[in-house]
């Protein structure tokens, strides 16, 4: 199930001119999002993320996902420790603990592991 949230987005794009505007987040996870928004911003540059409640997180820009009709989609990265940002979303996300080191570093990356399934042959 995708999950998606509006936001507010600010900080500074690539051209290092100030910004305040709505943005779209998707593929919420507990670190971090995807950001859609028409803007340009520099991987590794920082924004701060205001979720409905008001309340407000820096995140690190670490990758451009893609580009369509002049809106752009960053992964974004929480700065802050896991248990001041657990409840950003409002999601309760399972604990991690329960799960394999593959699936939690998917989950850090905001990607979704499919698995599938191979029939062996039979001796």
């Amino acid at each position: 199930m995708a999950l998606s949230a509006p936001v507010g987005l600010s900080g500074e794009d690539n051209q290092k001119c100030p910004f305040s505007m709505p943005a779209k987040a998707t593929n919420l996870n507990r670190h971090g999002a995807a950001i859609h928004l028409p803007r340009q911003l520099l991987i590794g540059s920082t924004v701060m993320v205001r979720n409905r409640r008001g309340t407000q997180l820096s995140a690190r820009v670490v990758a451009q996902l893609a580009v369509s009709q002049g809106i752009s989609a960053y992964g974004i990265e929480f700065m802050e420790p896991g248990d001041v940002s657990n409840g950003f979303w409002g999601i309760t996300f399972p604990p991690l603990e329960n799960r394999g080191a593959t699936a939690q570093v998917a989950d850090h990356a905001g990607i979704s592991r499919r698995r599938h399934s191979v029939a062996r042959p039979q001796a």
